[in-house]
């Protein structure tokens, strides 16, 4: 292609081998570099060991398989998946480093998606690296009661494989000029969750810096005594579908996990029964409650939700769709507080009450709750909302899940009514994320200051075409949810 330069081999020298990458546009890239050992064979659901050692140069030129999940035609998909991804600039540093840990509710996505090139990040002086980690079964589900105490605490394997993913890269980010002082954790829906959770779990603190939660919230986690029934629940579910026992899941080919796994959460009353758990161990309480404790309160968090987050699942027009998506409350307690938004919003539909309602019960709140929970703490925090919304296509009027993500990444859907909008504010979000990742206060031309967090008075940063800072931005909404999260 006219004007681009061809890319040209890059090396770097870790401390379990040399590995051999490109260079392109000034940027180095490297692909598909394991962080531990294939959790495969005998270490099927058991905790992520270090990767062994490897000589002469190992090729970092292709990214590796995405984790076993279902529905992915054309995608290969592995046990074999904790690998990582590294976008470094040239030169010598030290350059602060973002982590991105990709969303899919803990059953889906990858590290390598398109839209998580991190040459962008990189061009602008930060380390960008994007993470694999188990899904499923293979990394959120408690097997203790049905395979025997070896592996109690693996509904936490995923957990642990982004805390070995942490460590590599405290070794080993010096040599590729990354600052292992300056790591900033982040990402969107389960990415987010998993980097609140982090955030409470406190052989992790030395790990990580800072945190950017995009739509997540650190609540989704089991207590032991619901985590437990879930991991017999799934056992009975393999036998009846397979007529095998359950120590047979250990040697099974790990696809045909897959489609007991889909059948099984279509069928279990509670939503995302997959999760990670308060094991005792790793996670000895629910993490929200003890974010901010220890090293947690040095550290800062930018966090914030989309406002229709919601519309992206139920849609416009959904029907009664409250029963499959109410994610941490049982469902007559939602519908108790479901049926009080019609005070809150008398001109809205019903249809549009449920989605403000459901985007509060699973992001929004739990964000919140997050972030009062770190100031009050000690800990610095910024928050946003994101109220853009496209003027065009099915979702039309709504600022839905994952709107967001395109303008971190400078991916904005430029084929909407608005597209122009939609990219002006995406490279104001980029830059005030970067500028966070800096160890700046987030801020981008375009933008009013942006305030630190405060719990009695919510300063939030509004972010839309002409963006703004209120105090107690949905004030009465938020109320309902007084003591029910």
């Amino acid at each position: 292609m006219l004007g681009q330069k061809i890319p040209s081999s890059a090396k770097v020298r870790t401390s379990f081998g040399v590995l051999r990458g490109l260079t392109q546009d000034g940027v180095r890239v490297f692909r598909g570099v394991p962080f531990a050992e294939p959790p495969v064979g005998a270490l099927r659901f058991m905790l992520p060991l270090p990767p062994k050692p490897w000589k002469g140069e190992r090729d970092a030129t292709s990214f590796s398989a995405s984790p076993m999940q279902p529905g992915e035609q054309g995608t290969q998909h592995s046990e074999d998946c904790l690998y990582l991804n590294v976008w470094a600039p040239e030169g010598k540093g030290p350059f602060p480093v973002f982590v991105w840990i990709h969303g899919g509710g803990f059953t889906g996505g990858h590290s390598f998606e398109k839209t998580y090139d991190g040459s962008g990040f990189a061009r602008e002086g930060v380390i960008c690296i994007s993470v694999g980690y188990r899904l499923g079964v293979f990394g959120f589900l408690d097997f203790e009661s049905v395979l025997g105490s070896k592996y109690a605490g693996s509904a936490n394997n995923s957990v642990r494989d982004l805390i070995a993913a942490l460590e590599w890269i405290r070794k080993n980010i010096s040599s590729f000029g990354g600052d292992p002082a300056q790591v900033t954790i982040g990402g969107e829906s389960a990415g987010a969750k998993l980097s609140d959770i982090l955030l409470g779990v406190p052989s992790a603190e030395s790990l990580f810096h800072q945190v950017i939660s995009e739509s997540g919230g650190a609540e989704r986690v089991w207590p032991k005594v619901l985590a437990t029934p879930v991991g017999k629940g799934f056992a009975e579910a393999w036998t009846e579908a397979t007529g095998q026992p359950a120590a047979a899941m250990l040697t099974t080919p790990a696809e045909r996990l897959i489609p007991v796994q889909k059948d099984f959460m279509d069928h279990w009353p509670q939503h995302f029964p997959l999760r990670p758990e308060i094991d005792g161990k790793l996670i000895s309480k629910l993490p929200v409650q003890v974010v901010g404790g220890g090293g947690a309160r040095s550290k800062r968090l930018l966090i914030g939700t989309n406002r229709d987050e919601s519309a992206l699942f139920v849609g416009p027009h959904p029907g009664d769709a409250t029963a499959q998506n109410v994610g941490n409350l049982g469902l007559s307690s939602f519908h108790e507080t479901y049926e009080r938004y019609k005070s809150v919003y008398p001109q809205m539909n019903d249809e549009q009450r449920r989605i403000r309602a459901l985007t509060a019960e699973e992001y929004w709140v739990p964000s919140l709750r997050l972030a009062d929970s770190h100031v009050n703490a000690g800990g610095t925090a910024f928050v946003y909302e994101l109220a853009f919304a496209e003027t065009s296509g099915r979702l039309s009027g709504y600022s839905y899940h994952s709107l967001d993500v395109g303008m971190v990444w400078q991916h904005p859907h430029l084929d909407a009514a608005n597209g122009q909008q939609e990219a002006v504010l995406g490279k104001q979000i980029h830059a005030a994320w970067v500028a966070f990742i800096k160890g700046e206060t987030p801020t981008a031309q375009g933008l009013p200051v942006w305030p630190r967090y405060r719990a009695d008075t919510r300063p939030t940063m509004i972010l839309d075409v002409v963006s703004k800072v209120e105090e107690r931005p949905q004030e009465a909404e938020f109320r309902l949810w007084d003591g029910k999260l």
